[in-house]
């Protein structure tokens, strides 16, 4: 029995922003110095910036004590383009002492805000016209949460949980007018990873499209209640406003989940019996399947009603997609009805490597599967057919033991 990191970000009350995840990890004990010091490497690479100060501070929200980050920032500019923030955010990215991984983070949160405005204004990145976004606001938050989440080791041995995300409603000011909760780029960022929003209570905007982008790209999955978990932190960040409704906090809680050997998944089981429909027709039906979103397809023989020969089809989806499957299922097959079956499922982690190996004298590059326990251990090595088929064919050698030459060699750097 091995423990790993279980971290829920409940958003169901208050929603979220970059200022209120950010206190929520300081709270949680990320490291203040190590926080601020990266912060302020914005006003150096992002033209317009003179000068900024972070206040940290705690505070009371409806009775409830929580971390409260102010920003100051004296900056000039009318707008900035996608392509000036991003290269902004590379440079102090450059400059700071953090992880790969939480790189990686910032840079994906920003392209998940850029990707969003693109959409909805039909502009490239050098002609999107940020305002709000623009400010430097937007990269303190990217910047701060990537270093607070480094400094607690989220991105190591952690799987990451969202609540519903409480969006708020109403109708706010922006630079391009009056506009409904939530905001055009927040919605749009949570429909693009199938995150579960949920409006109001209150008329105002609770989730703002920062908090929304670091949300997506921190958070694995949507879950409508907490997992199975012991908790042993808890972190509560403040937002701006003190409402009377509920207290303006988000909630993020650390703690251990108890599991053996591999992964927990909660998925779906979708079966229905078929009897009249063509081996063709279910070769497309799997095809289609597939490529829409599913975990995996099979079709099982069995005899129906009046001693006809039928197939049972399973799928394995999700809930993200589960509905769009279904749906698709149905069209394909024109059947009247699909059996629902909750289940959970034990997985290992799968990661996919592209490595050099070398193969009568030749060095080529070819795509691996490595699957692992969740104590870290390599269960299986398992290169992509299609590399290995290439390799064979041009160098007329059995395909069974280019298979086990990759295997061995990957093993042995491993």
């Amino acid at each position: 029995m091995i423990t790993r990191n279980v971290v829920i970000l409940d958003c169901q009350v208050a929603g979220i922003s970059g200022d209120m995840l950010l206190g929520a990890l300081l709270d949680l004990g990320a490291n203040q110095n190590k926080v601020i010091s990266a912060v302020n490497t914005v006003k150096d690479h992002l033209k317009g910036c003179k000068d900024l100060r972070i206040s940290i501070r705690d505070v009371i929200r409806k009775d409830v004590r929580a971390k409260l980050v102010e920003i100051t920032v004296e900056e000039t500019f009318k707008y900035r383009t996608g392509k000036q923030l991003k290269d902004a955010l590379v440079k102090c990215l450059e400059s700071i002492d953090i992880s790969t991984n939480a790189k990686t983070f910032a840079i994906s949160s920003l392209e998940t805000l850029l990707m969003a405005e693109m959409i909805i204004h039909n502009k490239s990145i050098n002609n999107i016209h940020l305002h709000e976004l623009g400010s430097a606001d937007t990269l303190i938050d990217i910047i701060g949460v990537a270093t607070a989440a480094d400094s607690l080791k989220l991105f190591n041995n952690s799987v990451i949980y969202s609540t519903p995300v409480a969006v708020g409603g109403g109708i706010f000011e922006s630079s391009h007018g009056y506009l409904a909760s939530p905001a055009l780029v927040t919605l749009e960022i949570l429909k693009s990873k199938h995150f579960i929003i949920r409006g109001g209570p209150i008329n105002a905007e609770l989730t703002t499209p920062t908090g929304a982008a670091l949300l997506v790209n921190l958070a694995t999955q949507s879950i409508r209640f907490f997992p199975e978990v012991i908790p042993s932190k808890i972190g509560y960040g403040a937002g701006k406003y003190d409402f009377k409704e509920f207290p303006n906090v988000l909630r993020v809680c650390i703690g251990k989940s108890s599991e053996q050997y591999c992964l927990f998944e909660e998925v779906y089981i979708l079966e229905t019996n078929l009897d009249d429909v063509s081996g063709e027709l279910m070769g497309y039906v799997i095809e289609g399947l597939l490529k829409e979103g599913a975990k995996d397809v099979s079709i099982i023989p069995m005899t129906t009603k009046k001693s006809r020969p039928g197939v049972i089809v399973k799928v394995i989806v999700t809930e993200d997609n589960l509905e769009q499957i279904m749906e698709k299922l149905m069209k394909e097959t024109g059947t009247l009805g699909i059996r629902i079956i909750p289940a959970k499922r034990c997985i290992l982690q799968r990661e996919i490597i592209s490595t050099e190996i070398s193969i009568q004298g030749r060095k080529e590059s070819i795509r691996v599967k490595i699957a692992r326990n969740t104590k870290g251990d390599i269960i299986r090595i398992k290169p992509e057919y299609e590399d290995v088929k290439r390799i064979a064919d041009e160098l007329k050698m059995p395909l069974r033991e280019i298979m086990e030459i990759v295997i061995t060699e990957v093993r042995r750097r491993m």
